[in-house]
């Protein structure tokens, strides 16, 4: 379980992050939903330990995850912005992480690159924006970590693609419980495959609640009005 303890962390005059606390379930999907500027990357980053909140904490399975190596072996962040070393192509990516990670597989990391149709040997400098995107997506899976971090996954791909990383997030999840947490600015993107989903606006969180939950709180009403109706005395 990942807890975030009224994390805040400013960049000068702006306030990123606002007291926020949150708790993200074993074997759910968090979905992290907030306009461009609301908070989210740096959110990810204070919980990846890349950055360190001013005050409050980031627990991961009730260990502190700032320069805590045990702590970060149990995620995989995938930025929104995508860096690889320069002039490297996926097969030496593959080796890098796998002296990261322990339970790296190379086997399954190839399988999945040749399912995206991602040449192993090809140079990442030549790949789109979406490709890349592939390819951290497979490294992320085939690291076997218990979560992955995913900053706006799903931007840069086509539908059937995010469908298919969806199915695949699925299929881990259920082979071996793994944990995404997913930010993104769109709902649409994470409606049917998040468990819970948290509002995030100018640094603080609105809502934090079950998708199911909210969906018994959704109700359609129909009105029948017996007589010609003015939809303009709606407006008054």
């Amino acid at each position: 379980m990942i807890e975030a303890k009224n994390l805040s962390k400013s960049f000068e005059d702006i306030k990123a992050l606002d007291s926020i606390s949150a708790t993200i379930r074993d074997g759910n999907v968090f979905g992290l939903i907030g306009t461009n500027g609301a908070g989210k990357s740096t959110f990810l980053k204070v919980l990846a330990g890349i950055l360190k909140p001013e005050s409050g904490e980031i627990l991961i399975d009730n260990e502190s995850v700032f320069e805590n190596i045990n702590a970060k072996e149990k995620f995989f962040y995938i930025s929104d912005e995508q860096y690889f070393f320069a002039n490297t192509n996926a097969k030496e990516m593959m080796k890098f992480y796998s002296s990261v990670y322990k339970n790296f597989d190379t086997l399954k990391c190839e399988k999945l690159l040749s399912a995206l149709d991602l040449g192993i040997n090809r140079k990442i400098n030549t790949f789109s924006k979406g490709m890349k995107k592939q390819l951290c997506i497979a490294l992320g899976v085939a690291s076997n970590t218990k979560y992955l971090l995913c900053d706006e996954t799903f931007d840069g791909l086509d539908p059937v693609m995010r469908q298919a990383v969806k199915s695949l997030f699925a299929k881990e999840m259920d082979e071996r419980g793994l944990t995404p947490i997913i930010a993104s600015h769109n709902l649409r993107e994470l409606e049917d495959i998040c468990d819970h989903v948290g509002l995030l606006h100018k640094g603080g969180i609105l809502l934090s609640k079950d998708v199911s939950d909210m969906k018994l709180n959704i109700h359609k009403i129909q009105c029948v009005f017996e007589t010609d109706f003015d939809m303009d005395r709606l407006k008054a």
